[in-house]
């Protein structure tokens, strides 16, 4: 990112307020410079990140979005500390959609996810904090004709000690728009931070405790309707014959919609939209997928795993993968639905030239784009109102359900919500890839030479956002391949772009890191034993230019316990990462019965993720992520028959339970580093550090996902 400065002339054409206020914000996209833009005195225009009113109330425009990950609370955080303000004088707005305004620093499209919140916004929102404080003080100085250094300032005032002075940020407000931004803002001393680094408890939890919080699947415009959909069970499948006469005849039905690819029901409540949707007739015509299964799918990836990729990576490796002490092994991970707990859901009210859309989304002008496109109108003539989100996972990065829902509100007089079932959205959302994974490496005297990873999958980046790929290389489809924690004296890494045929694919949460430190982590601990080595000590011994990694490894195996004793069946294993910037190391426990099944007993997992924000947060998320990547170890699987999903809820398609979540310690490391990212690196975690545990358990190597408990039955072998 590029140095950030204020713009003077756009400041000083804020002065319009009438000095009311102090409005600053930071353009994200064009290094050097910054906007700041407000309306009428005593109006909120939100076209900046921060707003101080002659009240002395501060607003932040929230560029980010809330699913459950404590970006409010973290970001909030930022401001007021710059500002020296308590976290609770921070009120939350959500921005309005605009890339150029409010693009995350790190897309460069206004969206939230790859754990990229905290780590792009981090010195912008600190820089306009600090700016704030900066132009209050100048005011404050100015009016008692002193010198601003004699100034400090403290819970939302200016403060002269040597006069015993004070004003407050209220009072200074208007005063402050006229006084000439700092052109490097001084950003304060991390020693003297009141906020960070110190645990908060999250803004948003308040409302969602008792209920007043607002997702999208709340949204209740006046004389809404409410819309259920089935679309073909087949992959691209398309509707033939409907018999809708049945479903006409319910109470509360008003309209069927049919079109090419999906039906819906459109009822005066949800509950007649569901009755009139299951006394739907419908027959499909299946398309050219239908013959897509889950054999076929693999059968492709493997076709594809044979075939030469890009070079990532290579310095020398694959001459040294001769002879004796060569290893080799394979890995593979499933089809993976995101199942988050809110359904769904999208409102729609379409009007002459007019779109309005209620929904909680990870991508705004995303979302804002879609709906103009099947509206047809143009992307300023649509409206999105974006909430909180009960659970993204990557599912709400994709706009799939909006383009659906404004088709369907085009055949309706009036706002109409569309919710999707359970069974509609595993059974025919966009998917995690399948991946896979080929390794080798050269062993002399014990010691790793050479290092081969080929990498096998599809381009989530090349679809979502085009201009982040190259064409050649998918800087997310190697992100935990092309640099790991180790110093491999040579290595050579590929990647082979593999598309499955038929299936949509998507982010998951953990995107590229999931498959690849699986694999790498893995097979780390497999060369590690056939070395007659410590899977910790061998790890030691190749880590010499990240103590970082080192500092999280130590740590993680200190508080596991490494090395003391268990009972037969029971073992610990590790998984050790660099990933979003973040260093972290799980240690897991597990304990196998006789027939197979496994018992995660402990997750121990330490963690360095630059400056410590919030570490309540953080030992939040990483909690979460664990349990998330647990469920998908031990059952997470989309199966294909015939084009069709075998999944459809919760049922076949298990989360992990209370009874099955382990023992969970999280330890933080205090760092004074630029923060990583944190909502995806405890999932990445957890399926090598589980595998490595039932192989030290077992004997057993797993190399594919879900476990599967047949293989570790006793006597069994993989």
């Amino acid at each position: 990112m590029g140095e950030v400065a204020l713009s003077r002339r756009q400041i000083l054409r804020s002065g319009a307020l009438g000095g009311t206020a102090l409005i600053l914000g930071i353009d994200l996209r064009s290094s050097n410079i910054a906007a700041a833009a407000g309306g009428a005195a005593g109006t909120f225009e939100p076209d900046a990140f921060i707003r101080i009113g002659s009240d002395g109330h501060t607003t932040l425009v929230m560029p980010q979005t809330e699913m459950g990950q404590g970006i409010y609370t973290g970001l909030s955080m930022l401001i007021a500390e710059e500002l020296d303000l308590p976290l609770e004088g921070v009120t939350l707005e959500a921005a309005p959609a605009s890339d150029e305004l409010y693009g995350n620093p790190i897309f460069k499209v206004q969206a939230t996810g790859g754990s990229t919140s905290m780590r792009g916004y981090w010195l912008p929102m600190r820089k306009v904090g600090a700016t704030a404080r900066a132009m209050l003080v100048a005011a404050a100085a100015r009016r008692w004709r002193t010198d601003p250094a004699g100034c400090r300032t403290e819970a939302g005032a200016v403060i002269h000690d040597l006069s015993g002075r004070r004003l407050t940020y209220g009072e200074l407000a208007g005063a402050a728009m006229r006084e000439r931004p700092p052109a490097e803002p001084k950003l304060k001393d991390p020693a003297t931070f009141r906020l960070i680094g110190r645990p908060h408890h999250r803004l948003d939890s308040p409302g969602k405790v008792d209920g007043t919080t607002k997702y999208g699947i709340d949204a209740m415009p006046s004389g809404v309707r409410f819309a259920s959909l089935t679309s073909s069970p087949v992959l691209g499948g398309r509707v033939a014959v409907v018999d809708d006469a049945q479903a006409r005849s319910l109470p509360g039905v008003q309209q069927i919609i049919v079109l090419d690819d999906l039906v819906a029901v459109v009822g005066d409540t949800s509950w007649a939209a569901l009755r009139g949707l299951a006394a739907l007739e419908v027959r499909w015509t299946d398309g050219p997928f239908a013959n897509v299964s889950t054999e076929t799918v693999r059968a492709g990836l493997h076709a594809a795993g044979s075939t030469p990729g890009v070079t990532v990576v290579d310095t020398g490796a694959r001459a040294k993968l001769t002879g004796s002490g060569v290893i080799s092994a394979a890995y593979e991970l499933p089809l993976l639905a995101h199942a988050p707990m809110e359904p769904m859901n999208c409102t729609v009210h379409l009007t002459p030239g007019r779109c309005e859309v209620w929904v909680g989304t990870q991508v705004m002008t995303m979302a804002q784009r879609a709906a103009a496109e099947e509206a047809g109108l143009a992307p300023d003539q649509v409206t999105v109102h974006n909430h909180l989100i009960g659970g993204g996972f990557g599912r709400r990065l994709e706009v799939d359900g909006i383009r659906k829902a404004v088709r369907i509100a085009r055949h309706v007089n009036g706002p109409v919500k569309v919710v999707w079932s359970r069974e509609e959205d595993i059974g025919k959302a966009p998917y995690r890839s399948v991946y896979g994974a080929w390794m080798q490496a050269k062993l002399e005297d014990g010691k790793p030479v050479a290092w081969y990873h080929k990498t096998v999958g599809p381009t989530v980046v090349g679809r979502w956002l085009p201009p982040a790929f190259d064409g050649k290389i998918d800087n997310d489809a190697v992100d935990g391949a092309a640099e790991t924690p180790y110093d491999f004296p040579s290595s050579y890494v590929n990647w082979v772009r593999h598309e499955p045929r038929g299936v949509q694919t998507a982010f998951w949460r953990g995107v590229g890191p999931n498959l690849n430190v699986f694999a790498t982590e893995s097979f780390v601990d497999r060369v590690a034993r056939e070395a007659g080595r410590d899977p910790l000590e061998f790890r030691r011994a190749l880590i010499g230019k990240h103590p970082r990694a080192r500092a999280v490894l130590d740590l993680a195996a200190a508080k596991a316990d490494w090395g003391g004793p268990l009972p037969a069946r029971t073992g610990r294993g590790i998984s050790l990462q660099y990933a979003f910037g973040t260093y972290l190391c799980t240690v897991a426990e597990v304990v196998v019965a006789d027939d197979g099944t496994v018992s995660v007993t402990r997750m121990t997992t330490a963690v360095d993720c630059g400056t410590p924000v919030n570490p309540d947060g953080i030992v939040s998320q990483i909690q979460g992520g664990l349990v998330f990547g647990l469920s998908a170890a031990l059952h997470g699987r989309i199966t294909l028959e015939g084009g069709r999903v075998q999944q459809s809820n919760f049922h076949d398609y298990r989360v992990v339970r209370i009874d099955e979540t382990p023992r969970i310690d999280v330890h933080v490391v205090r760092s004074a580093e630029v923060p990583g990212g944190i909502g995806e690196p405890g999932t990445v975690s957890v399926q090598a550090a589980v595998c490595n545990a039932i192989y030290a358990a077992t004997g057993v190597h797993l190399t594919q996902m879900p476990i599967d408990p047949s293989l570790l039955a006793k006597g069994a072998r993989a």
